[in-house]
């Protein structure tokens, strides 16, 4: 059995990307491997290493023991990303459905939460104008942005998916298929088409209402909430 030292050890001198293909081999180690990464994830609460922190907190949420859970409640209640609202909207249901790695649940949920931030009149539609969108308060997309990113390693999200638009000259037409919305001539069919799981391609989740034109997501991709990520 590896002293818990040591492997607290391997995980603060590796790189982000190597702390990623670490933490499944401690969790593998059992009892000891979780309480290192209970220790290390206590030292970890100022972090900008979100991706990290948030496999960690992951592979501690599904653990599911005794130990676990009560670390995780007195210490982590709401997650490792701060659930940060200016319009008094509850990320906690996206958190946990994204800890749980239930991305069709999380994909529900932000939407649901997108409307929220709308108003009331969103909420009825269950869908949102692109006139809505520049309304969201910065705090809010970055908040539903990182929680996607922290519990997919990165492949997932806004801002992700911003990314790869840009990489092909803002070409929606050249997206959807890197994102697998498209395959071809034929759009992707909800929901048993898309992947719900990190087997799918970077930015393939969270989706949009892309069927009813490029509007929306365009509005996405223009706000204001990604100018220090772009």
């Amino acid at each position: 059995m590896q002293d818990i030292k040591d492997l607290i050890s391997q995980l603060e001198s590796e790189s982000e990307k190597n702390q990623l293909k670490l933490i499944p081999q401690i969790v593998e180690i059992g009892d000891s491997g979780y309480q290192a990464l209970m220790t290390w994830l206590s030292a970890q609460k100022n972090s900008p290493n979100y991706l990290s922190t948030g496999k960690v907190y992951q592979a501690l949420y599904q653990a599911n023991t005794p130990e676990t859970k009560e670390f995780l409640q007195a210490k982590f209640p709401q997650g490792v990303i701060p659930l940060t609202s200016e319009k008094n909207i509850d990320y906690l249901s996206l958190q946990q459905s994204l800890a749980q790695q239930d991305f069709q649940q999380a994909d529900l949920i932000t939407i649901q939460k997108m409307c929220e931030l709308a108003g009331e009149a969103s909420v009825e539609r269950k869908w949102l104008y692109f006139t809505e969108i520049s309304s969201f308060p910065i705090a809010d997309f970055q908040t539903i942005d990182q929680l996607w990113q922290a519990h997919s390693e990165g492949k997932f999200g806004f801002s992700v998916q911003r990314k790869i638009w840009l990489s092909v000259g803002k070409d929606f037409n050249k997206l959807w298929p890197k994102i697998k919305w498209k395959d071809e001539n034929n759009w992707t069919r909800y929901p048993n088409e898309f992947i719900w799981s990190l087997e799918a391609p970077r930015g393939h989740l969270p989706l949009s209402n892309q069927l009813r034109g490029v509007r929306v997501i365009a509005a996405i991709f223009d706000h204001p909430a990604w100018s220090k990520v772009s």
